[in-house]
């Protein structure tokens, strides 16, 4: 059960059991990790209510309490424009969602003035759906790669978010079609990536570039169109890092001509399918998945 809603431009927070005891102060700061900014904000600004009233902020807090956190963030989306791309929105509450990005589209605006990346799409859906919020990507994939993109619609949720994909408590699981047969069943591929000093948009294996981890699990083999299906998680976030990575132990994603794969399909075949975390504010374990989008498919006849 949601323990949360907006009203009114007020986040409206029903205590948990788990947090009897701690004060407010200490919910803010030491359980939620919150920007000592923000906190200072709702500090001066006395507007932080318990059970309707202002109260010290060493008040201690029992199951059931109301809190109010009033939202004053909502200005930031008037240098997004809305733009109606039908985009498929996954998982939506009151303080986040999960859009499922198609192939062709960037996350954000890669200049001032450009309309059609996913986030202007996700703006027209909240003004098609009557909210007033900011919205903020919390990652994001590249261009032609499909799948699960989370956003938070107020700055405590996205510093929240931001925090917890830093301390790798947000787990993405991506499926990929790459080249020939891997013979492992399982695999970790544990190579730094960097930049390409001769492409601007490529990166390579590098010894001096950043840590990067790839833990990989073959699901099928198509030996007869040469292809592997593949989950992956990361333990880190780089720039093509799934893509660097097989194209490193040549077996390239099919469609990947960037990286030495064969253009078998429009795009490389890469799909962020799973996202799974701890919800920042009710607690419970979230596991959203995407569908599939592409037309003609691709994954749909390896799954």
């Amino acid at each position: 059960m949601e323990n949360f809603k907006i009203t009114n431009q007020y986040l409206i927070i029903e205590v948990l059991q788990r947090w009897n005891g701690l004060t407010l102060e200490k919910l803010f700061r030491e359980h939620w990790k919150a920007p000592k900014k923000l906190v200072h904000e709702w500090r001066m600004s006395k507007e932080v209510t318990v059970n309707g009233n202002a109260v010290p902020w060493s008040t201690i807090l029992n199951e059931g309490d109301t809190i109010s956190i009033p939202l004053l963030d909502y200005a930031e989306n008037e240098t997004v424009q809305a733009t109606d791309l039908g985009i498929s929105i996954i998982y939506e509450d009151d303080v986040l969602l999960i859009a499922n990005k198609p192939a062709g589209m960037d996350t954000h605006p890669s200049q001032p003035g450009e309309a059609h990346s996913l986030i202007n799409g996700v703006v027209h859906h909240l003004q098609n759906t009557g909210q007033v919020c900011m919205i903020k990507h919390i990652h994001r994939l590249d261009k032609d790669t499909t799948g699960a993109v989370l956003f938070a619609k107020n700055r405590l949720i996205g510093s929240m978010l931001d925090r917890m994909l830093e301390e790798r408590e947000i787990k993405r699981t991506y499926l990929a079609l790459v080249e020939g047969n891997i013979k492992k069943d399982e695999g970790d591929i544990k190579e730094k990536i960097g930049r390409d000093r001769h492409h601007a948009t490529r990166r390579r294996v590098s010894p001096t570039g950043q840590t990067a981890v790839t833990h990989y699990r073959v699901i099928t083999r198509d030996s007869k169109k040469n292809l592997t299906l593949v989950s992956c998680t990361l333990e880190s976030g780089r720039t093509h890092q799934i893509r660097v990575h097989f194209s490193h132990l040549n077996h390239p994603l099919a469609g990947d001509t960037l990286y030495g794969g064969k253009k078998t399909f429009h795009r490389q075949a890469l799909h962020a399918r799973k996202i799974e975390f701890i919800h920042p504010i009710s607690e419970l374990k979230m596991i959203i998945e995407a569908p599939f989008i592409d037309r003609p498919e691709i994954f749909d006849d390896h799954k």
